[in-house]
């Protein structure tokens, strides 16, 4: 059975794991840890909270959707004062060796980790779409980490991989605009869908939004995904309501924050979708009273900045 997603804080500043460990860490009244440095690459993907970052003796405010990238032997420490604000972020390592394994197959691999190297620059900012697309890679690999599935190894490996190129791609076309594919009606539609979907989103509505036929947008999705647009954006909601229910939210409530009206429907499309209903969802990955039982939960001590 799956753990919780969500991690106890330990204040360990080195890897038990040969390439990589990666946390979700939700915590109030946080007691930040002193400044210090490691040996691997960290990767600290901000959710929420009043903190700032000191890296190398600058500090940094952080804001929901910033990114730090903290190389070997760079020193940090967080400043929090005491506050109700929750204290949320991802933490993602990566050790030397992993890195270097990568940089063999690809320095697309390692665009950020040569920039930090050059030029001391760590903190980078994701908009909405940039956010989630970056959110929902760590998602899956920490599902995936929880899991005893057949093939885990083999597919932690792909969803680390997919994770930091997808890190990198973003930033580096963010940095070199004219070296990105020029953005088409589908891109700008999809985009648009992911950044509303609290939004009473329709073919018409859509159609009206960019200036073009409605059966023009139903094709490109159907050609495209193989799927209608209603139901391309029902899965996208269905994915966001699945994300915030993996991060602690009410399974009888996520769903009206994603603009879907009715939970009947709702429920009938999540089971169809994931196997299971919203609230079965939860308990397995969230609330399995087993888990602490677990024998993937003695593999690792949680931690992180």
């Amino acid at each position: 059975m799956k753990r919780e997603l969500r991690s106890a804080f330990n204040s360990r500043q080195y890897m038990l794991s040969r390439d990589f460990e990666i946390y979700y860490y939700s915590d109030l009244h946080f007691h930040a840890v002193k400044g210090h440095a490691h040996d691997y690459y960290e990767f600290y993907l901000f959710l929420e909270g009043d903190v700032t970052m000191v890296i190398g003796g600058k500090k940094y405010p952080l804001h929901a959707g910033d990114m730090i990238l903290i190389p070997p032997g760079v020193s940090h420490h967080a400043l929090i004062p005491d506050s109700d604000i929750p204290y949320r972020r991802f933490i993602f390592w990566l050790s030397q060796d992993y890195v270097t394994s990568l940089m063999k197959l690809s320095p697309d691999y390692v665009y950020l980790m040569q920039q930090a190297a050059s030029t001391q620059r760590y903190l980078y900012h994701f908009n909405g779409e940039q956010f989630n697309s970056v959110q929902n890679r760590v998602l899956k690999l920490l599902e995936e980490t929880h899991s005893n599935r057949y093939g885990k190894s083999a597919a932690m490996s792909l969803d680390v991989n997919d994770l930091v190129l997808s890190i990198n791609r973003i930033v580096y076309e963010k940095e070199h605009p004219d070296t990105a594919e020029d953005p088409d009606i589908l891109q700008d539609v999809s985009m648009y869908i992911e950044n509303h979907l609290e939004d009473a989103l329709s073919l018409d509505s859509l159609a009206e939004q960019y200036y073009v036929s409605k059966y023009y947008i139903s094709h490109l999705f159907t050609e495209t995904y193989g799927i209608s647009l209603h139901q391309y954006i029902m899965k996208k909601r269905l994915a966001a309501c699945r994300n915030a229910i993996l991060m602690g939210g009410q399974p009888s409530r996520v769903f009206y924050e994603y603009g879907i009206h009715d939970y009947s429907s709702f429920f009938r499309a999540f089971k169809k979708e994931y196997g299971m209903s919203p609230k079965d969802y939860q308990n397995v990955y969230l609330k399995d009273p087993q888990r602490s039982n677990h024998p993937s939960s003695h593999q690792k001590q949680e931690n992180g900045v």
